[in-house]
Order: C-alpha cells, then structure tokens, then sequence
C-alpha cells in the first residue's frame, strides 16, 4: 500500500511572521484553536549593529491573532527554519517565514478515513475543512479548521493571545 501524497501548496495571506523572534504561541481546547505571533515589522532606522531581545512580556509590538474556527487538528513543533528542508511539504514549495493551505491533504484525508468507524461518519463532512500551514524561525504549526480570522494586536504576544482566550464564547 503506497503512502498518500499532498496535491500542491497555495500560499495564502497572513502576517509575515518576524524572521528573528516570531515567539508563536498557542491556546487550544476542543472547540477553539488560537495562534499568536510577532509579524516582521520592517525598521528603516535600523543600522544593522545592533539586536533587539524580545519576549513573551514585550511591549508595543504588533501581534497577529489567528482564531480557527471549527477546527479539527493541529500540530506544532519542528523544523524549524534551518530545518525546513526535512519537511514532507518541502518539495511542493514549503519556505520559512510564510503561510500556505495544502491542497489534496494526506493529513487531512488520513483523519477522514481513521473517522470511517464512527458510526454516523460522513465523507462530505470534511470536504469544509483545510489544510493550513505556518513557517516560523523556529517551529511549524499546522492545523486542520473550516475558517479562520487574523487580526493584528498592538502589545505583546503574551497579552493579545490572553485577550482573544478571554473574549471566547
């Protein structure tokens, strides 16, 4: 039996995560997925000597709030941006520091078939959902949702991750 293979990559529209501390964190429960980031905020004052330490805590910094709707699975770990050509995506165009939906998912389909025992199972059902997956400096995150929203937060990553945890129904 031959292992099934992804269709292709669509790169789709979110904050350029940074490239030096995106500090990607995550808030999951069974009906919520929640994904916050540092976005690469260009500065042209910058002289290239110097480096700016960023935390969890820090301050004044623009965050990206994704908020996954309906979601069915998420994974969050390695490569990381060194590593990303061990990635299984790699050969359809997987690149750090961006955002793509797999098109054809084996993940995806893998989790429809695995459902197949479920005795009120429907194929159609995960026909809604998509595969997305994000690059960072040092982890991957992936998930399976319906729909998701992005909105960017003035502050630090900490505080705008707590503030959309908090606002759920």
């Amino acid at each position: 039996m031959s292992e099934a293979q992804d269709g292709v990559l669509r790169e789709i529209d979110f904050p350029q995560s940074s490239v030096g501390a995106p500090l990607p964190h995550v808030i999951a429960d069974e009906d919520h997925l929640i994904i916050a980031y540092l976005v690469e905020v260009p500065n042209p004052d910058w002289d290239g000597r110097t480096i700016k330490l960023v935390g969890p805590a820090t301050d004044d910094e623009v965050v990206a709030i994704v908020k996954v709707q309906r979601y069915l699975a998420f994974q969050f770990g390695p490569p990381n941006d060194e590593a990303i050509r061990g990635h299984r995506l790699f050969g359809l165009g997987l690149v750090p520091y961006s955002s793509f939906e797999v098109l054809n998912s084996s993940w995806l389909a893998a989790l429809e078939t695995a459902n197949r025992v479920h005795r009120y199972h429907t194929a159609e059902r995960y026909a809604r959902y998509r595969h997305v997956v994000l690059t960072f400096h040092d982890s991957t995150l992936e998930f399976i949702g319906e729909s998701w929203s992005v909105q960017l937060e003035r502050g630090s990553v900490r505080e705008a991750l707590l503030a959309a945890a908090t606002a759920l129904d």
